[in-house]
């Protein structure tokens, strides 16, 4: 039979005229495919998805006189897909990767953050009240030594020296570095 007439009794759902197709062509499409690919699975899959879309579209279909040129050309584009998926699914798993290993970063800085600032807060807490507030009220709430001693009832003076006490106290428990960030969240 020729093509023309595999073509049109596809066409009207003809079992025998899709198992001639396909034992006609399906060595050259493999090759055709292998060529293409280099690799065994692959070609494989690429003829079967080709026949099974045949099959699949077969009274819709429109192959004109030329059914080696069409099969060629639908292994050609589902290689073609199918490589282009996998560019953009490498892509994908790529950025997933990233997102995630800067996820941990952040994540890791906040969780150590949050440490640091629950561990300062217990400190400024073990602080005497009186010190305690005047450290409150100067670096959380930003007042002058001058407010806070018209808030408290008592002299500049004595705020002053309960915020360096307060200072120092803090500096001694927590170490150099520590207290450059104490005063960076506290400023």
């Amino acid at each position: 039979m020729s093509n023309v007439e595999l073509t049109d009794l596809l066409r009207s759902g003809d079992r025998s005229a899709f198992a001639e197709i396909y034992h006609r062509y399906k060595f050259i499409l493999h090759n055709h495919a292998w060529q293409k690919t280099r690799n065994e699975e692959e070609a494989q899959d690429a003829i079967q998805e080709v026949f099974a879309a045949l099959w699949a579209k077969r009274e819709t279909i429109n192959i004109g006189s030329n059914l080696a040129g069409y099969l060629y050309n639908s292994v050609r584009n589902h290689i073609l897909n199918n490589i282009a998926h996998k560019e953009v699914q490498s892509k994908y798993i790529a950025s997933i990767q990233q997102f995630t290993e800067q996820q941990a970063v952040v994540t890791d800085h906040r969780v150590r953050e949050n440490l640091f600032k629950a561990l300062i807060e217990k400190e400024i807490a073990d602080l005497p009240p009186r010190m305690r507030e005047v450290f409150e009220l100067s670096r959380k709430q930003h007042l002058s030594h001058k407010e806070i001693a018209l808030i408290m009832g008592t002299t500049e003076q004595t705020v002053k020296k309960q915020m360096t006490i307060a200072l120092k106290t803090l500096r001694k428990k927590f170490g150099f570095m520590t207290w450059i960030l104490l005063f960076i969240f506290y400023r």
